[in-house]
């Protein structure tokens, strides 16, 4: 599964048909609604929507995913197999409302949602369809339901499926999920066989359980303790990114989404090998390189950054010990976001010696992620906690490795494409990934001339650094084709 802006999608021309979501009677059908809490994510999401609804500064951001199926098109099971997946998840049905401040969720029943398909029409240019559909996926209302959208592109020998979701209800690791389901359900429903699928717990579940095991926390909580002493090094609760990006405090601007290559297979073989050598893994490899990266340009020699962390491996919601996760195939926004520091190899070039320390702080942070971060930043931050937005450039890394998710190995196959979107901004995030091809990073930026060539350096600084742990000590840049400017940049 490769990240990349949707502009860089390509889809061949056909016949669009959506399905939107309908229940049989109104959604509760006259019976008061049951309500849970909303997670901490979700509210300080629909939170900061409302309150930029009407401001030039209007936050949004979508998570969408395509992918192809081979041969014609049986459009009667892959309506059966979305119609399965919005059944049996519950956070795709939900809608969200404030009681006394709280936001609360509520999902119709299972039972009650139909689909309703509908052709949008024919395109004969990729171009024109790329169009149409980046139209839709920015239509999605985090305010209004559903939540998500959903399509097909039929051409008479293959079919690109597509959903787009507000982020409100999903994260990156629900678009695998998806996939394997669909694909998985599609394959049984067209041999007109009952679909077999894993369990797959509720968000919506998991989002109450969390509110009431942290709505107590107080900052004199020992469990903040991680937090602080990070709060204490780094002089405040969020990590500053450490370049200038020609952005003042306090301020968002568009967006520049684009996608660039770091490694290709063999070269992320090696850089695996090389990973080992140190006991360390391709995910602490790439994290110690990005630290060495910054360091040579003039950055700190004690790297301090966000990582997003996936809540999926934990048991919550009262899963026994050695039963079977709920999370792994359930689709939501089951991430915690994590301070990490750890200091640069003498030099910057000391690999073995940053990827060790890497290591060992990313070991540090395990065991204490399960205090929400939104949580942590009202409590030990609430001087900054009523803006909708991070106040400043902050120090972001993301890792994934699709290849080990639900139904990874199937990727190439399946040829599936992941899309995340945002609206405004006012830093530079990376989310580095790992697939069938190699090692990958999506950037999504602020559109300034600093913030490009910043970006641009360090991406070299860093392909140079991980070429070095892979074993090519010449240090020359890589050389898998990179695209020129503007051939993957998209204004959000």
């Amino acid at each position: 599964m490769l990240q990349i802006p949707f502009s860089d999608a390509t889809i061949a021309p056909g016949t669009v048909i959506s399905w939107s979501l309908r229940t049989k009677h109104s959604p509760h059908d006259g019976q008061n609604p049951t309500f849970t809490s909303a997670s901490f994510n979700q509210d300080k999401h629909h939170s900061s929507s409302e309150a930029t609804r009407s401001t030039s500064d209007g936050i949004a951001s979508s998570v969408a995913v395509t992918f192809e199926i081979a041969g014609p098109l049986d459009i009667g099971s892959l309506e059966s197999a979305l119609l399965l997946l919005v059944r049996r998840h519950e956070v795709l049905r939900s809608e969200f409302q404030r009681l006394a401040g709280d936001l609360n969720c509520t999902a119709p029943a299972p039972e009650s949602i139909t689909l309703e398909a509908e052709e949008a029409g024919h395109f004969h240019t990729e171009d024109d369809l790329r169009t149409h559909l980046d139209k839709t996926f920015k239509s999605i209302d985090t305010l209004s339901w559903p939540l998500f959208l959903m399509g097909a592109v039929v051409r008479d020998t293959s079919a690109t499926v597509y959903l787009c979701f507000d982020h409100i209800v999903c994260d990156g690791l629900s678009m695998p999920v998806v996939v394997n389901e669909l694909q998985t359900a599609y394959a049984a429903l067209t041999a007109q066989r009952t679909p077999q699928l894993p369990r797959a717990g509720s968000y919506l579940t998991f989002g109450d359980d969390q509110r009431r095991r942290y709505a107590s926390l107080r900052p004199d909580d020992e469990r903040l303790t991680y937090w602080k002493d990070f709060i204490r090094g780094n002089g405040g609760f969020f990590p500053r990114f450490p370049f200038g990006l020609g952005v003042p405090d306090g301020h968002l601007y568009p967006l520049v989404n684009r996608a660039l290559p770091l490694l290709d297979a063999p070269r992320t073989d090696a850089l695996a090998a090389g990973a080992r050598a140190s006991g360390g893994s391709v995910f602490t490899a790439v994290l110690a390189a990005a630290a060495t990266a910054q360091h040579r340009f003039g950055g700190p020699g004690v790297y301090r950054g966000l990582l997003p962390i996936s809540e999926r491996t934990d048991g919550g919601g009262g899963n026994s010990e050695g039963a079977p996760n709920p999370w792994q195939h359930s689709i939501g926004w089951f991430v915690n976001t994590m301070p990490i520091e750890f200091q640069v190899g003498e030099g910057g070039t000391d690999h073995a010696t940053t990827i060790a320390r890497a290591r060992t702080a990313y070991g540090a942070l395990q065991r204490h992620a399960d205090i929400p971060f939104v949580r942590a930043w009202e409590l030990l931050a609430p001087e900054t906690f009523s803006l909708h937005h991070w106040p400043f450039p902050v120090n972001f890394f993301s890792y994934i490795d699709f290849r080990r998710t639900p139904g990874g190995l199937q990727h190439p196959l399946w040829n599936t494409t992941l899309h995340v979107w945002a609206t405004r901004g006012n830093g530079i995030s990376h989310w580095f990934h790992r697939t069938a091809t190699g090692l990958h990073v999506n950037m999504l930026h602020v559109d300034t001339p600093q913030a490009h060539e910043i970006s641009d350096a360090l991406h070299d600084e860093l392909v140079r650094v991980l070429l070095e742990i892979a074993g090519e000590r010449s240090a020359k840049p890589v050389s898998i084709p990179r695209p020129p400017r503007g051939a993957t940049t998209v204004r959000s």
